[in-house]
């Protein structure tokens, strides 16, 4: 294995599956002895999801006065029928 010009080396994946290392996961260094120890850093308080970033920054974009259900009629309407307009 080697470490690029940026100083990144890739984890390989049965080593991140066993150690359970995601994308995202926060890691530290530990050096002793001459020897390189990569762990899991500690959680850190709460932190938010690529999916809870996108919901909370989509927030407030909606502008349309339609409730959930009529949401989902227009979505399970047979096909052929014309399409209803906001």
């Amino acid at each position: 294995m080697r470490i690029t010009t940026k100083g990144q080396v890739t984890i390989p994946l049965d080593v991140r599956e066993r150690a359970g290392l995601m994308p995202g996961t926060d890691v530290d260094f530990e050096i002793e002895a001459g020897v390189v120890r990569l762990i899991k850093a500690p959680p850190s308080g709460v932190r938010q999801t690529r999916g809870q970033k996108l919901v909370e920054s989509l927030r407030g974009w909606g502008d349309f006065k339609m409730t959930a259900d009529e949401i989902v009629a227009l979505n399970a309407r047979p096909f052929g029928r014309p399409r209803l307009t906001c």
